[in-house]
């Protein structure tokens, strides 16, 4: 968090999931204010623009059905790696747009590559309503976007979870994932198995979010040099957050996605961070885009006083 720069990466992929439209969530990020409001808190900003991503008109198939555009995927998260160690490298905070979330593979990939030249470890806290920790074996739609954390921990397909030639990315243990609430039967046995703290919709609803905040912060600190924080947009209740790319009831509220966000700064140990699925296609005049760059305003130190 001590860097005044921020480089803001486009990653307008949509291979990895069935609706299509998340590729158009960095435009509905930057057509709602982000790099001005990120201005106006103090921030150097740096637009890097989008990555460039096949579009599936263009391909002749969808390749394996059990881990559909997995070679252009595996691509596209290879360049948004390298530009993520890059950015860092630079002293600047990458903040990336997705896309659906199989870009995570990529930006966490760029993270931990960057840190293993100091023999530094990363952390990272994974907001979302599902685990994301699929299999190729376990999948029932063979959509990547369901599977990124897994190659985060070393458990997914090998093109993405080897990125760069290693895997893990991260350690399991350092792992947090708050606000699950949508979980495929088989994918069960993988967040159980793997060792990530797993924080459900019903431990913040028994316990509150400033306690699995707290809790999610200190895993994903401890022992590492900071974290990368992954935040998908379905975490929030589609109430407030309709333009999703997978909408499930029963979410976070408002204030709580803000309270996360605004923890999370306090903390001083998120080292990058990415905001993933808005689909302006099936949003509401743009709120959940607005939103997003609401909560990555108090991610990076808006605050109310």
């Amino acid at each position: 968090m001590k860097p005044s720069n921020i480089a803001i990466i486009g990653a307008p992929l949509d291979l990895g999931q069935g609706r299509r439209g998340v590729d158009m969530g960095p435009s509905a990020l930057r057509v709602a204010g982000l790099g001005r409001r990120l201005n106006q808190l103090g921030y150097a900003v740096s637009d890097l623009g989008n990555i460039d991503i096949a579009q599936a008109e263009s391909l002749p198939d969808t390749g394996p059905a059990e881990a559909r555009f997995l070679p252009q995927i595996a691509s596209a998260c290879e360049d948004l790696g390298k530009l993520v160690a890059q950015c860092l490298d630079r002293n600047q905070i990458p903040l990336v747009l997705g896309g659906d979330h199989s870009i995570a593979a990529g930006t966490v990939a760029g993270v931990s590559r960057f840190l293993r030249q100091s023999n530094q470890k990363i952390g990272l806290l994974w907001i979302d309503a599902h685990a994301d920790m699929n299999t190729p074996a376990s999948s029932p739609s063979g959509n990547v976007h369901g599977m990124p954390l897994a190659c985060c921990v070393g458990e997914g397909p090998e093109p993405l979870a080897n990125l760069f030639g290693f895997s893990p990315k991260v350690d399991p243990s350092s792992v947090a994932l708050v606000g699950i609430r949508d979980v495929d039967e088989l994918e069960r046995g993988t967040v159980r198995g793997t060792g990530v703290r797993a924080f459900t919709m019903r431990d913040i609803d028994e316990r509150g979010m400033r306690t699995v905040m707290d809790e999610a912060i200190a895993i994903a600190s401890a022992g590492t040099a900071g974290f990368h924080l992954s935040l998908d947009m379905d975490f929030v209740d589609p109430k407030d957050a309709p333009g999703v790319g997978t909408p499930v009831r029963g979410g976070a509220t408002y204030r709580e996605a803000h309270l996360a966000m605004e923890m999370i700064c306090d903390s001083g140990h998120m080292v990058a961070m990415e905001v993933v699925e808005v689909n302006p296609v099936i949003d509401e005049v743009n709120r959940t885009a607005d939103l997003a760059v609401e909560l990555i305003m108090s991610g990076l130190g808006k605050r109310i006083l």
